[in-house]
């Protein structure tokens, strides 16, 4: 799995781009606010459909145009393919795969797989829950079709039942209809639960080592799922709650509220772990992601590194570097010296200067 090309058309600040990447290590560097995480943004858009950032398509679209254009050329096992997207202001986006436009984002998914790691993750033990519920779910979806499907249409039920409850202040025989939506929160959340909870499992066969190897054989880490509710309790729970959602206008229980936790033996890392070992569990997750990937699809996944280098330690740039040898990587930095004094090997420099690429 490799990106050959990509060209950008009126894209954050490009207006133009046309950029061939090698299938090893390409590295784009320059100052800041110059463009290098929005090339990163366009791959990650293209392969998935949404922006690592959350951002909008509007907001993607260049100041001075109206529209935006992403080509991406890939090759999975060994067969080419071309995926092109159009963004526009007022509409919604089209995608169309091989020059075939799709209906639905999920026939995309899949066929591009990608692990981004951004120095925002690095964060992702101590921040909210909503960070690592999106980590689990950007993960699944590119995993798991049948999660895709049962993820959209469970927080279309969220959304509808927490419009409803809204509504219920005004018209309270609308109150009946709560359970028409229970019962899709249930089918859909129910799938939700056990997939996480088999995703986790597997992240936590890998883990232990890749940790004990970054922590010099000292710690040993492991995931735990907080499911907000379990699958034989969800409709109880529901039901239960019902009288209280109806006051706060939400949906209080179920897998749009679950949580992971990180921990180093009994130690729980969020409220007890140091920066340091917050940021070697959020490093050994994100290695734990790619050999997970690499057992499911039989492929090694494009590796996106946005600026992380500069915010880990010499051991830990070592590690990860060593760790990325055989998959293709796409870093952006300011600078060379990480890889000068790491006497690693890359393949093409791109110099990035206000929208342009340079090969260096």
């Amino acid at each position: 799995m490799k990106i050959n090309q990509l060209e950008l058309s009126e894209f954050r600040n490009y207006e133009t781009l046309s950029v061939q990447f090698d299938e090893s290590v390409n590295i784009l560097y320059g100052d800041n606010a110059q463009g290098k995480t929005n090339v990163l943004e366009a791959i990650y858009l293209c392969g998935t459909t949404k922006s690592h950032k959350g951002s909008k398509d509007k907001e993607m679209i260049r100041l001075s145009s109206d529209e935006s254009h992403i080509r991406m050329m890939i090759e999975k096992a060994g067969i080419p393919h071309r995926i092109d997207m159009h963004l526009r202001k007022s509409k919604a986006k089209g995608v169309a795969i091989d020059g075939v436009p799709i209906k639905r984002s999920s026939e995309l998914m899949g066929l591009l797989h990608i692990v981004f790691f951004s120095p925002e993750d690095l964060s992702m033990i101590k921040n909210g829950p909503g960070e690592r519920r999106r980590f689990l779910d950007l993960e699944l979806c590119q995993l798991d079709q049948t999660y895709l499907y049962h993820l959209g249409n469970y927080n279309r039920a969220v959304n509808q039942k927490n419009n409803l409850l809204k509504q219920i202040g005004f018209q309270k025989e609308l109150k009946d209809t709560v359970e028409i939506w229970d019962r899709q929160l249930i089918e859909h959340g129910s799938v939700l639960i056990d997939t996480r909870k088999r995703f986790v499992d597997e992240l936590n066969d890998l883990l232990p080592d890749i940790h004990a190897k970054l922590s010099g054989g000292k710690e040993e880490l492991y995931v735990r799922y907080e499911a907000n509710v379990s699958k034989s309790e969800f409709g109880q729970k529901l039901a239960v709650n019902l009288e209280k959602d109806l006051i706060l206008k939400s949906t209080s229980c179920g897998p749009h509220r679950d949580d992971i936790s990180f921990y180093v033996g009994d130690k729980n890392l969020k409220l007890f772990g140091s920066q340091g070992q917050q940021r070697t569990a959020a490093l050994s997750l994100k290695l734990a992601e790619i050999e997970l990937v690499r057992r499911k699809i039989k492929e090694s996944p494009i590796l996106l590194l946005d600026d992380v280098l500069s915010e880990l330690d010499r051991n830990r740039q070592t590690y990860l570097l060593e760790s990325i040898t055989d998959l293709q990587t796409i870093i952006t930095c300011t600078g060379l010296e990480e890889f000068v004094d790491n006497k690693k090997r890359y393949h093409k420099i791109f110099h990035v200067v206000d929208g342009v690429l340079n090969e260096t």
